[in-house]
């Protein structure tokens, strides 16, 4: 999921920025965007939000819930170490100040080519991978191939439109284009992770392994063992530490990433100072789980800090393979047993919002009724997808908070007997089987365990019974992929530009592929083609409005059962950081670094202990 995460944010990026040079045909700039234009100019020599004199040393830890048994995070197989983003490095990358841009990395510049037919990358001369041999074209070239041909479903889909890369030199690649104009494809090889061809060359790239990954990127991995913990060095030679986008950040000489079972262990370990810094995503345990002396002397801090992200959607999401939820009325019914406002007020201590957009905390949501061009991307369709897309904003299911959703109850009784369904004996008999109806809900945490409760003793107050089954992480994953479930839990993260990603995540050709992100198992032609108009737009206009039809299609199609999002992030953390101002999209803890007073002022304390 965190690889998804990073793929995601880097699905944000999209399309050439103001030029710094123009050939026939073409332009070549330091940077892309798609929003506006860029913030950084070519001559930028550091980030706004970083220190550049933050001092070196130190070593950071960091946790992680799970276990892993693969430095290989590119393939289906496995289940791999968050590590490796530390060591491998893209053509580019985004800030987290402007995640709506690009600028290079391991690429110095790219020409994109003003019909979208092409993007050429000229490469770093100096970019070295870990063994101290050269990146070069062969490498990114190499790189491509394999993850379009061995890689995760989600690269094919990506790379769709990516026809072939082509080696224009020891430090030149040009990608070429297929299909309609695409303002996203340059980004999306821009995000390319560029690995060794000379070190796979002796090594199966389609298959796990826990030898040491070789990267180019700030850390190297020294020490590990699998499923209990990771130690990564700095690479001090790195060649990229000069690079604008990396003056100032990766200031801990060591990062040791620990692995808990569970998110109570976890917390407990925090609290006996086991690790630094904890994202924290568990409203009662930020109400109420840090309550230790650490944090009542001020040896512990707690900040929220807010972002300007797109929160995307968060819910319990149906399986349409199985029969019972091919029934999109069964699907309407089920989500009057959810009470999100009671949930809120008594579960979450009222930190959350409610969701009722795939694209929530964007411009992208569909949050009023259809636009006229909207519905000219939408009329094709008429009869063929609900009619409430046409002429109504998608609201879910809400209640007054008391716990007394007889009404929402009722609701529901009446949209199940409209469809057929029979009550028998207090169980709802489905028309098609004559067979109450009886589903799963997978979990993979024990915490969603409280959230599942109420809204199964609701289900049963429909007639329908659901089973709460929690497994651990390796089997949840292994199931998820290979779509062997009723319900779960997921979300599906979105960025402010979205492009090809959404074919993975709700188109026909990735409903039957195992790994996809298609959880729901979406096959529906009014779904496909506004993908292709999301994919193909011209400019941001076209863009928004095609998101926003494809918005009120999965809304209506009654595919999950929205939850909620939260427009900060929560931390906590051990005071012995040197913390700079927290960029517009959040906080960045590798622009942080080891305060050495901080630091022997809480070892001193925990002397005295």
């Amino acid at each position: 999921m965190r690889l998804i995460a990073i793929v995601l944010t880097a699905a944000l990026l999209a399309a050439p920025a103001f030029a710094q040079d123009r050939k026939p045909g073409a332009t070549v700039s330091h940077g892309l965007t798609l929003l506006e234009d860029l913030k950084y100019p070519a001559d930028f020599k550091r980030l706004d939000y970083v220190n550049p004199d933050a001092p070196k040393g130190g070593t950071l830890r960091r946790y992680s819930i799970g276990t892993f048994d693969t430095f290989n995070p590119y393939i289906i197989k496995g289940n791999p170490s968050g590590a490796s983003s530390m060591v491998y490095q893209t053509l580019m990358d985004s800030p987290m100040d402007e995640i709506s841009a690009g600028y290079g990395q391991i690429a110095d510049s790219v020409e994109v080519a003003d019909d979208l037919s092409y993007a050429a990358f000229n490469l770093r001369a100096d970019a070295r991978f870990q063994d101290g041999t050269p990146v070069t074209a062969d490498d990114v070239i190499w790189t491509f191939n394999s993850l379009k041909k061995d890689g995760r479903p989600f690269y094919r889909f990506y790379y769709k439109n990516i026809a072939r890369a082509v080696k224009q030199g020891p430090h030149r690649v040009r990608f070429e284009f297929t299909g309609p104009p695409n303002r996203e494809l340059p980004h999306i090889t821009g995000q390319l992770p560029v690995m060794s061809k000379k070190w796979w060359s002796t090594r199966d790239f389609s298959k796990t392994t826990l030898e040491p990954p070789m990267g180019s990127g700030p850390y190297r991995v020294v020490k590990f063992e699998p499923g209990r913990f990771v130690e990564l060095e700095r690479v001090r030679d790195w060649w990229g530490a000069n690079v604008p986008l990396n003056v100032g950040r990766y200031n801990y000489d060591r990062i040791r990433i620990d692995y808990y079972r569970d998110q109570t262990v976890a917390l407990e370990a925090f609290k006996a100072g086991r690790y630094d810094i904890r994202r924290e995503n568990t409203s009662l345990t930020w109400a109420t789980g840090y309550e230790f002396p650490a944090r009542k002397n001020g040896h512990v801090k707690l900040e929220e800090v807010g972002h300007a992200r797109p929160t995307g959607m968060q819910a319990f999401v149906f399986n349409t393979r199985r029969p019972m939820f091919q029934d999109a009325e069964l699907r309407r019914a089920i989500a009057y047993a959810f009470d999100f406002e009671w949930s809120n007020k008594n579960l979450f201590y009222g930190q959350y919002a409610r969701t009722n957009s795939f694209f929530s905390n964007s411009e992208l949501a569909a949050t009023k009724l259809p636009t006229r061009e909207e519905l000219t991307l939408l009329e094709p369709w008429r009869g063929k997808i609900p009619d409430q897309v046409f002429t109504a904003i998608y609201a879910p299911p809400a209640s007054d908070g008391t716990g007394n959703i007889r009404r929402n109850l009722r609701t529901g009784l009446k949209i199940l007997k409209a469809a057929g369904y029979k009550i028998e004996k207090n169980k709802a008999i489905s028309p098609k089987t004559n067979k109450p109806v009886v589903f799963e809900i997978l979990l993979v945490s024990p915490a969603f365990e409280r959230i599942a409760a109420p809204f199964v003793k609701n289900l049963k107050r429909l007639g329908i019974t659901a089973n709460v089954r929690t497994v651990d992480q390796s089997q949840y994953i292994n199931r998820v992929r290979g779509f062997e479930f009723d319900m779960i839990i997921s979300s599906f993260g979105q960025s402010e530009s979205p492009g090809n990603e959404q074919r993975d995540y709700w188109s026909s050709a990735a409903a039957d592929r195992p790994g996809s992100r298609n959880l729901i198992g979406i096959k529906n032609p009014a779904v496909d083609a506004l993908i292709e108009k999301i994919v193909d737009a011209k400019d941001r206009k076209s863009l928004v409005d095609a998101t926003r039809a494809l918005d009120r299609v999965l809304l209506w199609g009654h595919y999950v059962v929205p939850q909620w999002h939260v427009r900060i992030d929560r931390l906590a953390y051990w005071n012995r950081f040197g913390i700079p101002e927290h960029a517009k999209y959040g906080a960045d803890s590798m622009s942080w670094w080891i305060d050495p007073a901080k630091d022997a002022a809480l070892k001193q304390s925990r002397k005295k202990r």
